[in-house]
């Protein structure tokens, strides 16, 4: 029975960091003048902030990557850079009438730790020297382990980071080779053991399943290895293969791919495995030990979803610094410029660096909310009339197989997904997307679910 839902719900469909998703965004940017009013206005709402920025370098390709990231090993380019994203950020600054909380900051990529520990430690003081921290917050970063040395772990540390995320993917050699991934089991140990020493709180490890030539073995190793590193959560990813979009995923072979029932099958058994760890899912691709702070945020209803995957905070006003991130004010979206060199010219001629955007209408921002419901509580209700709308019920009228294989429970004002129907949230979002279904895309723009 798993295998043909499996088969049956094996479609292209979005992972919702946003709703809508960005394909179906409106054809025009916001203006600037649009842009900066829903950035004042949820500012007024609450002067917390998440703040995301993006340093796009790395010094090889990792071929499995569908990240926007540069690859260089000119490291030149890091001075020029930070001083372009703290003048985007002091831009913020100057709009907002008083300097903004940060409840959470990450700092993503590329490769973070491609800069040096000084300029990071600049950047950070940058931030910091024009905004507040609120009692509680929390700061991460993504470290690739061949790059992060314990000065970069020990100045971030001194600076309010509490959090790191680890690149592993997988610990085999032979997979690492072949995705072009150069890493050795030692420095993961590490970089793990030099972050616990200076007092780092939570420490994940993100892991991908349906990697080139990855079998269940692998899987089990994995785990293995777990045991006695312990992070304290773990991003469990299904591998994205849309070569139409990130050409370098070409450089192996289609062959070399678990697909459908058995790239799924890797995943059941990577979640049975990490369960009996003491590892709790959270949401999609997400497990937690019940020690951290993302299972608290799960068992006390504050858990939330934005570009940067799942936070224990909620924030109205998350804001964006570097090449192609995407800030959000609840009622707005805004992507920067992608292209580095376009992106820091118009913010050195003072230009708010949009490429493109979407003002959300009344329907999405219920949509969104519902959906956000689901990745995030596995259920929704819409008993309040400001939570039903004809779209939410042309949505659940889309429902009814899924009603009939049982993934879902359905009441006249509650939605429930099932256990059964964890593996395919996605797909049980796509049912309540509006847009999706008035205009279908032609060409594939989505991984496939399984």
């Amino acid at each position: 029975m798993k295998s043909a839902l499996l088969q049956k719900y094996n479609v292209a469909a979005p992972r919702y960091t946003s709703y809508p998703t960005v394909p179906y965004w409106q054809e025009e940017a916001p203006s600037p003048e649009e842009w900066t009013l829903k950035v004042k206005n949820a500012f007024d709402t609450c002067n917390e902030v998440s703040l995301y920025i993006h340093l796009p370098f790395c010094e090889q390709l990792c071929t499995y990557c569908g990240c926007n990231k540069r690859i260089t090993k000119n490291h030149s380019v890091e001075a020029p850079y930070i001083d372009t994203v703290l003048k985007e950020w002091q831009m913020y600054v100057d709009l907002l009438p008083s300097p903004p909380v940060i409840r959470e900051l990450h700092l993503g990529g590329g490769t973070p730790t491609f800069f040096a520990p000084s300029e990071l430690k600049r950047l950070i003081g940058g931030i910091l020297s024009s905004a507040q921290l609120p009692e509680k917050y929390e700061f991460g970063f993504e470290a690739h382990p061949s790059s992060t040395s314990f000065e970069h772990l020990k100045v971030l540390r001194d600076l309010g980071f509490s959090r790191l995320s680890i690149g592993i993917q997988d610990f085999a050699q032979e997979i690492l080779k072949i995705i072009n991934r150069h890493q050795t089991d030692e420095q993961v140990e590490r970089v793990t053991r030099q972050a616990r020493e200076l007092g780092y709180e939570s420490i994940n490890y993100d892991l991908i399943f349906g990697l080139p030539l990855q079998t269940p073995e692998h899987i089990r190793e994995n785990v293995r290895r777990l045991k006695t590193l312990k992070p304290d959560r773990l991003a469990f990813y299904s591998y994205a293969h849309v070569p139409w979009i990130k050409p370098a995923q070409r450089a192996y072979s289609e062959a070399d791919l678990p697909k459908g029932a058995e790239k799924r099958a890797l995943y059941e058994l990577g979640r049975e495995l990490l369960e009996v760890e003491g590892y709790v899912e959270i949401g999609m691709d997400h497990f937690a030990l019940k020690t951290d702070s993302l299972y608290e945020a799960l068992q006390d209803g504050s858990l939330h979803r934005n570009f940067m995957g799942y936070t224990p905070f909620y924030t109205r006003l998350s804001i964006a610094l570097g090449a192609s991130s995407i800030s959000d004010s609840w009622d707005a979206y805004v992507q920067n410029e992608k292209k580095i060199e376009t992106y820091s010219e118009r913010v050195n001629k003072g230009e708010w660096p949009i490429m493109k955007g979407h003002l959300l209408t009344e329907e999405d921002e219920l949509l969104r909310h519902h959906i956000l419901n689901i990745m995030c509580r596995m259920e929704t209700s819409w008993k309040e009339s400001e939570r039903s709308h004809d779209s939410l019920y042309a949505g659940l009228a889309r429902m009814e197989e899924f009603l009939k294989d049982e993934l879902i429970e359905l009441s006249p004002y509650e939605l429930k997904l099932m256990n059964k129907g964890l593996p395919f949230i996605r797909n049980i979002c796509m049912a309540l997307d509006a847009r999706y279904w008035r205009k279908q895309p032609e060409g594939q723009l989505f991984s496939q679910v399984v």
